[in-house]
């Protein structure tokens, strides 16, 4: 019976082996991980608000009701209107549309930084580390939102000028993480044979280097996903982020919302709100992920350690 046992554990180890990469981390995700799921679903809610906005919104965004400055909530405006007439409903739909353009770019592009920083510095090593490093370490001695502010009082407001600039700013800061990365892998043997057969080094950073960081890499770019949309909604606020009348759940909270709070609230009660939960989301999809990922917080018994109930291997 216990060897029947047994193999019927090994038959279901050898499955769950045999899935692909995404459907196991969703399954695993899914049993494991149940804020992490909920924050999922709240993510994968603003990608779809953010693209069916245009069907999704019952008004456009700068449409306004003459004479309906400043109405509470009603059958007509869900969420009432603004100082000027417009839905805020609607307002809030397509400020989901700003706030997915900006999560995903600023993820995308950061990312990318990270792996070109992180591979070359980590990999070649000596002088070239040196240089790198030193210069990440001058980036980073910069207040963040000084940098942000600074730069985008240059190159003016914009979405495409935001996702550049936080793109940027997070990619060049959180390159070490990928660094440090490398430089645990690139002592592997399989990377010694490269070298040793005349592998050439890109060759060795794409095919062998690049697959085996993947897993840190996916962390990075869901957890800056979260703090590019704070920080699109702080400079956004400020005045330096989306100009207006383009919707932005900052911008919605530093116009109308803070001069109107106290004889509207909802104003500043929705932007506020969907802003919140949209962070909170992204942030329990990234802490999944990471514990998910990072073979370090799997246990003892790796992926396979949180489960229960499974015979122990017994020497005859």
């Amino acid at each position: 019976m216990a060897e029947g046992a047994r193999a019927l554990d090994i038959g279901a180890l050898a499955r769950e082996k045999r899935r692909p990469f995404l459907i196991d981390l969703l399954v695993r995700l899914i049993r494991e991980k149940p804020l992490g799921t909920v924050g999922a679903a709240i993510v994968l809610l603003l990608l779809l608000v953010g693209i069916l906005a245009d069907w999704l919104a019952p008004y456009g965004y700068n449409e306004i009701w003459v004479g309906t400055q400043l109405a509470p909530p009603s059958a007509a405006n869900w969420l009432g209107t603004d100082n000027v007439g417009r839905d805020v409903l609607s307002r809030i739909i397509y400020g989901a549309r700003i706030s997915m353009f900006v999560g995903l770019g600023v993820s995308a592009l950061s990312t990318a930084i990270n792996a070109i920083i992180g591979l070359v510095s980590g990999f070649v090593g000596g002088k070239t580390d040196l240089i790198i490093q030193r210069f990440v370490d001058a980036w980073m001695c910069f207040p963040a939102l000084f940098l942000i502010l600074t730069i985008m009082a240059v190159v003016g407001s914009g979405v495409l000028q935001v996702i550049i600039v936080l793109g940027v700013l997070y990619g060049i800061g959180g390159s070490r993480t990928i660094r440090s990365a490398v430089m645990a892998i690139k002592e592997n043997v399989y990377v010694e044979a490269a070298r040793a057969v005349g592998c050439p080094t890109w060759r060795i950073l794409l095919r062998h280097i690049l697959p085996n960081v993947m897993a840190p890499l996916i962390i990075i770019f869901s957890l800056v996903m979260g703090a590019a949309i704070i920080a699109e909604a702080t400079i956004s606020f400020l005045g330096y982020g989306i100009p207006p009348p383009i919707p932005s759940w900052g911008g919605m909270l530093s116009g109308s919302g803070r001069r109107f709070m106290l004889q509207a609230p909802w104003l500043a009660l929705w932007p506020g709100l969907a802003l919140s939960i949209v962070v909170y989301g992204v942030n329990m999809l990234g802490d999944a992920l990471r514990d998910l990922l990072d073979p370090r917080l799997r246990g003892g018994l790796g992926r396979y350690g949180s489960l229960k109930g499974r015979t122990p291997k017994t020497q005859a």
